[in-house]
This record gives structure tokens, sequence and C-alpha cells, in this order.
């Protein structure tokens, strides 16, 4: 068992929440922090089904990416599916986590995790935060690097050993979603080495994508017009999906909880789902 403030500063650790962008809300959302913890579920998004999901488990923590709430409530009713939710989840004494931002962006966070599945090296942010010179942070530890270095930012890009197809970029990423095939823009026999993730909505970051020089962009999803100008610039995409570009992160996160608090029972939620599925 542990205090629902001790998983929060787990937390703030694996994602320090000063990496969180402006807009974004992030943190202890709901909850008290003297609780007891003893089951926590990760989630992509708090949905009805993942609330129910909690409740029939008797979690005492979800630790969601996308903040609920999101954006400032003035009321908290049943009027409204976020009010419904959050208040059926403060009625059980669920308490809500999210890292959101500050999670894509962390050493070992969200875009990290890609970019090493997919096996790219020299790994580096796509946009850079500046920390202070002579250190990086690792994990929960501070050590010397070169001045002007940072491990910390958002987005990441590197290279593949040797160069691949578009298309043979698209199916390993797909392999590591563990999603439908992934949807593409460019040439399928487009070679590509050097390649940028961006988890979520990352088509904001064709721009940065282009600057370092990439062939590719791997991210969950881009507005028609940004594929529009990704085909004109000659950088590839490949589009996973919002959900499935996220989820495969929460999935080890829960098992990095699990590790660090094998007293607790932690999972990522078994119910919650894509919302987008294939037709028949």
């Amino acid at each position: 068992m542990a205090t629902l403030d001790a998983v929060c500063t787990i937390m703030a650790r694996v994602a320090p929440l000063r990496l969180a962008e402006s807009w974004d809300n992030v943190g202890l959302l709901a909850g008290d922090r003297a609780a007891k913890v003893e089951k926590i579920m990760a989630c992509l998004t708090i949905t009805p089904d993942v609330v129910d999901e909690a409740i029939a488990q008797n979690a005492d923590l979800i630790v969601v990416h996308h903040p609920l709430p999101f954006k400032p409530m003035a009321k908290i009713t049943t009027d409204s599916i976020p009010g419904a939710m959050l208040w059926k989840l403060i009625g059980a004494k669920i308490a809500i986590y999210s890292a959101h931002t500050a999670f894509d962006s962390a050493t070992g966070g969200v875009n990290q995790m890609w970019a090493e599945a997919l096996g790219l090296d020299r790994i580096r942010p796509l946009v850079e935060l500046p920390i202070a010179a002579g250190t990086k942070q690792v994990g929960s530890s501070i050590v010397a690097v070169s001045s002007g270095q940072t491990v910390e930012g958002s987005g990441r890009y590197g290279r593949l050993p040797s160069p691949v197809t578009l298309e043979s970029l698209a199916s390993m990423a797909g392999e590591v979603s563990g999603g439908p095939r992934p949807r593409l823009v460019g040439a399928a026999d487009q070679s590509v080495q050097a390649v940028a993730f961006a988890c979520g909505s990352g088509g904001s970051f064709l721009a940065a994508a282009k600057r370092r020089g990439c062939h590719a962009l791997v991210t969950g999803e881009a507005t028609f017009h940004t594929c529009l100008e990704a085909r004109s610039m000659g950088i590839g995409l490949v589009l996973l999906g919002h959900f499935h570009s996220e989820r495969f992160a929460m999935e080890r996160l829960s098992e990095a909880l699990a590790a660090e608090l094998p007293d607790l029972t932690v999972w990522a939620s078994r119910d919650e789902c894509d919302p987008l599925q294939q037709a028949d």
C-alpha cells in the first residue's frame, strides 16, 4: 500500500510536470493526497466504459494520459458526459492523475519509447527544451553532458540502421502499435532512413521534421491540408491513428508502475478501445 502523494511523486519523476505545455492540465486532478492506494489503473482516455471498469475493479487511482477535466469546468453535474464521469469517480473515491504532454516530452516518455521501438539511432527531440547547461535527466538522475545538449523535448527523430521503404516503415510501426494497418501519405516504395515520431495529433510537427532533414514522420493523425503539404515536401507520413499512437505507452507505463510499486495491483484498462473501427 502507498499514499496517493507517494504515487504522484513517482509520476512526477517519470514525467516532470515542468515539461507540460502551457495549455495543458496535468498532475493530480482529483483526489486526497493522504489517501491510501492499493489499485491503479492506467488508460489513455477516461470514458464511461473506463469509469465502470475502475469502479468494478475497486481502483483507487486512474493514471490517464488525456486529462479529465481538461478545460475549466464551472460545474460538475450529470448534465454533461465529463461531469457525469467525474461525479461517479469522485463518488467512488477514485483519484485521477494525468501527465499528458509532460509524459510526451519526458526522457523516457511516449515519443522516446516509440523512437526506441522503431529501432532509431541517434535519437533527439524534434523540438528541444532548454535545461541547465552541463546536465541532463536520465530517469530520476542528473548526469553531466556537453553544454547545450538536451534529452527532453517534443517529438523525437533519429535514423534507421539502413534505408527502408515507407511501406516497410508503416509495417514496423503497425506491429509496435498492435492496431490496424497504418495509412500512408507518399509513395509506398519511397526510401526513408531519417525518421521523426510525434504521438497523437502530431501533424503540426511536419515543419520540425523537415528542418531536421527527416524523410518520414510517424504520428497518430494529421489534417488533410497537412497531408497535402507533406506530399508537396516529399516527406512521407505514416498515420497510426491517435489511439494506437499512444495506448502502447500507457501499457508500458502500467508495467513500469507495477515494477516500482510491487505491493500494489497495477494494470492497463482492459475495456478502453479505439472509437474508430474498420468497416467490414
